[in-house]
């Protein structure tokens, strides 16, 4: 099918609850199908495996900026590079609701892109995507429903917390990055930890700390975080992880950034933060073009990658 991105946002503003409602069901029966080879991609769990070839864009938090959305996805040419079949992957690295007045629009974007290309774009989990135990403060994407779906919304985020669940948790290029919403599972012993985080919660701690820990600077181990879920993690901790999947860096969102992105860890995590505004109120936001050939060792060698937007 063809995807003009301006004809999906006009329709984000004017989508009726029946459509959305079936947009949102359709995208999560597609997650549940995925499994094993999916085109370019291997999908075991909630772990997205690609091959080190091609480009990735790489997006952080959106908490319901559209317009910065937007930006990204003419900035990068994304719907020119599938239209000319190029081999690219888009990947949003979780947070597309909350926070952000156009947060129902922005899902609805996405998931349309999901739609329109399945087997190159990849809605990972955020901590605003996680289950009902570990549910961020505040969360007002009922609110923002509420205000577009009027006394029905609740119908509209039943269904969209059933596509939480069926989110991916990560993408791993082979040899070279992990990316993930959060942090580190500071425990885990194995890439099944990752892969089925989801299946073992909440009993064990790993899918709390994907989506919700934080590097921490002088720091060896893990403590619990300020936020009220997850941890803070130390360089120790974040070796331990990238040796245990043979890979070198770390890319994640989950935090903001006054220049759209930082670098922790000698270089090994790199954090991408998409939005702007209130109520981070960070005046740019950033996003990653990454050649995924690169023979990468550290993440400075992809500040030239990432890409400002003011």
């Amino acid at each position: 099918m063809g995807f003009n991105i301006k004809q999906f946002v006009d329709q984000a503003f004017t989508v009726n609850i029946h459509e959305f409602i079936q947009l949102t069901i359709k995208i999560t029966n597609m997650l549940k199908a995925e499994e094993g080879r999916i085109g370019n991609l291997t999908v075991t769990g909630k772990l997205v495996i690609a091959e080190p070839e091609g480009e990735a864009i790489v997006v952080g938090d959106l908490h319901g900026d559209l317009e910065t959305l937007v930006q990204i996805l003419d900035d990068s040419k994304f719907i020119d590079r599938m239209q000319k079949k190029e081999k690219t992957l888009l990947v949003f690295l979780g947070d597309y609701g909350d926070r952000g007045v156009n947060s129902a629009e922005v899902f609805y974007v996405v998931l349309k892109l999901k739609e329109a290309f399945p087997l190159n774009v990849v809605l990972l989990r955020g901590n605003h995507e996680g289950p009902n135990d570990l549910l961020p403060s505040p969360h007002d994407l009922p609110m923002h429903l509420q205000r577009k779906f009027g006394t029905e919304w609740s119908s509209v985020y039943e269904k969209l917390r059933l596509l939480f669940d069926e989110l991916p948790l990560a993408v791993l290029v082979k040899h070279k990055i992990i990316m993930l919403h959060g942090g580190v599972p500071s425990t885990a012993e194995s890439i099944e930890n990752l892969a089925f985080a989801h299946r073992k919660h909440p009993a064990e701690k790993h899918l709390e700390e994907i989506l919700w820990s934080d590097p921490e600077e002088n720091l060896t181990g893990a403590l619990e975080s300020p936020r009220g879920a997850g941890k803070l993690f130390g360089i120790d901790v974040t070796d331990k992880f990238l040796r245990m999947l043979n890979v070198k860096i770390l890319v994640r969102g989950h935090e903001p950034a006054e220049t759209g992105y930082k670098i922790n860890h000698d270089g090994r995590v790199l954090t991408l933060f998409s939005r702007k505004g209130e109520p981070y109120y960070n005046s740019k936001a950033a996003y990653l073009m990454l050649n995924l050939s690169l023979n990468l060792t550290s993440v400075y060698q992809l500040v030239d990658s990432v890409r400002i937007l003011e």
